[in-house]
């Protein structure tokens, strides 16, 4: 018999003694329950004198335990403040464009700041509640995966069959966000952000062998700052109505 003995150098070896634990550190997975996670979206604008208060109150879910879990919260920056001579450098027309959507959806006459949206409806009640309450009923598995946090594959899982279309959002966010304003009603004031959305996509779920899913790749568009985490929320394509919303931190 013929042995032989390949010599490692040190350094192999410990790449490959840590190689495990380095692709799972790598790997990113957020999966929600088959309970419905909430969506809370916050319609906000630093040129608003009235939307620091609902912000702090915002930050505050970073400390609760029901984070990611039972909610899943976003901060989305309005641009129709901006004419009073500051530019939220976070707003976007999009985003302003989807509180119209909503607010068309509603049939009211107007969108507000600072205004808060529980799973698709207008939910004034926030300065009484310490979080948003938990839903009930099955909504399906919500499923992230990525490797980078840039490119994501997402899949839904249901309990029973359907021919609906569905559609997916995902969105990156930042917290931690401070502002010194400079113009405006906020004129003076130092303000923090947390849950800011950076960039939103939405794309429609594909049926296929593998159940319902999609990939996501987020582009460069937010080179200032730096995403924290994620959320992403499912809806019958072509409504804006979450049906399950999953997110985490990385």
């Amino acid at each position: 018999m013929n042995n032989r003995f390949t010599f490692l150098p040190p350094v192999y070896c410990l790449i490959l003694f840590f190689l495990p634990a380095l692709m799972n550190a790598a790997s990113l997975e957020f999966r929600s329950s088959e309970a419905q996670t909430s969506l809370l979206e916050l319609y906000t604008s630093e040129g608003c004198s009235s939307c620091p208060p609902a912000e702090t109150w915002l930050s505050k879910l970073k400390d609760s335990p029901r984070l990611w879990k039972d909610f899943v919260p976003v901060a989305f920056h309005v641009d129709y403040w901006n004419y009073l001579g500051w530019r939220d450098p976070w707003s976007s027309a999009a985003f302003s464009d989807r509180q119209r959507g909503y607010s068309q959806f509603w049939r009211n006459d107007s969108i507000y700041t600072p205004g808060f949206v529980l799973n698709g409806k207008e939910w004034r009640n926030w300065s009484h509640a310490k979080e948003p309450d938990a839903s009930k009923g099955n909504a399906g598995i919500l499923t992230l995966v990525s490797a980078d946090s840039n490119h994501w594959h997402i899949t839904y899982a249901l309990a029973n069959h359907t021919d609906k279309q569905f559609e997916v959002y995902a969105a990156l966010l930042a917290n931690n966000l401070a502002s010194d304003v400079k113009a405006g009603e906020n004129r003076g004031r130092r303000l923090v952000h947390d849950f800011v959305v950076l960039t939103l996509r939405s794309k429609p779920l594909e049926s296929n062998a593998a159940g319902l899913n999609c990939d996501f790749a987020f582009g460069a568009d937010y080179p200032n700052f730096k995403p924290t985490s994620i959320a992403a929320w499912v809806t019958p394509l072509g409504s804006l109505e979450p049906l399950q919303a999953v997110g985490g931190s990385f």
